[in-house]
């Protein structure tokens, strides 16, 4: 059984861990009858499912609120730790509709939001380019101008539900400067004339992904999300959310190895003893349980941080991302070895979550990148002070 004895460290309020309580409830039932053969339909069945008994309400920002960022940490540590397309379809609804949350208009919020929130239309956030990935202010797609219209042409890859979403917040060039300061961020209809799944990405771990190619797809002016140039900013507004929650469903992943691995020493035999009676699996236990507690405290320290004021977390986040994604690759790799044999039996539980875990470590910041954030932010602090 998860421990959930962190739900009492001092990041949360009373309403956290009913929440808790009650999404795992329902993810314990629900999940399990999602049949997970086609990818694209569980997906959609998922987002429905969530939908419909109202979690997908945390992806979006009520007007004049905030992000809960808890709730959305919450929310993918539990969803993850119990089936990895659940989160996956969870998190998607609120990264692809981020921008229009903390920048779009009254009409696009008016138009989106209930449904993706709702779980009656699917959302993505193509922000990735084939030539570059993390490096955002190297994108190359183009947004012109074209009378009361703007006319995208490029491509973007490893677009998350490409293929499947209703609708795409799209990071494009408009050329006001070089750099991060030319470009812009729109919302765009999966409709959209000129707009192409180019090709269909498989994964180890089956996820609906896509590289996705854009012809003259004319948007009207009011499709713009914030002003012109200001497209790196709102991208990296929304990645300052929600990247602490792809710290949380590898805490939830690392979560459920644990568990896992608990379960399988203290029954399986060898020698006459169980697993656990041997000091070097209590050592491989200790150093799990330590990677985990430690992961959550990172975690749930952003999250608070965010929640309780803070105007960036820049820091903070990348340090959760690095931490859990990479330590959470560690938990598994034991939680696999300590199965033996069957830890690398196809569907095994430990095995699925080997699959999982690695995307992880990639996207949103490889682990290398943040790194890199890591350590300007914290030059940075040091000169001011």
């Amino acid at each position: 059984m998860a421990d959930k004895s962190f739900l009492s460290w001092p990041f949360f309020e009373p309403r956290h861990k009913e929440f808790v309580q009650s999404l795992d409830a329902w993810a314990g039932g629900a999940v399990a009858l999602v049949d997970h053969s086609d990818t694209d339909a569980a997906c959609r069945a998922l987002v429905r499912a969530l939908g419909d008994e109202g979690w997908l309400q945390h992806t979006a920002a009520e007007d004049g609120e905030v992000f809960d960022v808890r709730s959305l940490c919450l929310t993918r540590e539990t969803l993850a730790r119990h089936d990895g397309l659940a989160d996956f379809a969870f998190a998607m609804q609120g990264l692809g509709t981020g921008a229009i949350s903390l920048f779009g208009t009254t009409a696009q919020k008016a138009e989106w939001l209930p449904l993706t929130r709702t779980g009656k239309a699917i959302s993505a956030f193509a922000l990735t380019e084939p030539q570059s990935g993390s490096d955002v202010a190297s994108s190359t797609m183009t947004a012109t101008r074209d009378g009361d219209s703007y006319l995208l042409n490029g491509e973007k890859t490893w677009i998350s539900n490409g293929g499947i979403a209703d609708v795409y917040t799209v990071i494009a060039r408009t050329g006001e400067a070089p750099g991060a300061r030319g470009l812009s961020a729109f919302v765009m209809p999966a409709d959209t004339a000129g707009l192409e799944v180019a090709e269909r990405l498989e994964t180890i771990a089956p996820h609906p992904l896509a590289r996705l190619r854009f012809t003259d797809c004319r948007l009207p002016a009011s499709a713009l999300i914030g002003e012109q140039g200001q497209g790196f900013k709102i991208a990296m507004s929304v990645l300052d959310v929600f990247r602490s929650t792809v710290a949380a469903a590898a805490l939830g992943f690392a979560r459920r190895a644990l568990d896992e691995a608990l379960a399988r020493v203290c029954t399986r035999q060898i020698q006459g003893a169980t697993l656990f009676d041997l000091q070097m699996v209590q050592g491989h236990i200790a150093d799990m349980a330590l990677d985990v507690d430690a992961a959550a405290l990172l975690v749930y320290r952003a999250a608070w941080a965010k929640d309780t004021g803070a105007a960036r977390i820049t820091r903070e986040a990348a340090m959760a991302k690095l931490f859990s994604t990479d330590q959470a690759q560690i938990v598994i790799d034991k939680a696999v070895q300590l199965f033996g044999g069957d830890g690398v039996k196809s569907n095994e539980v430990v095995e699925k979550l080997y699959r999982e875990i690695r995307a992880l470590r990639i996207y949103e910041g490889a682990s290398d990148v943040q790194k890199v954030i890591i350590a300007r932010q914290t030059m940075a602090a040091f000169l001011e002070e």
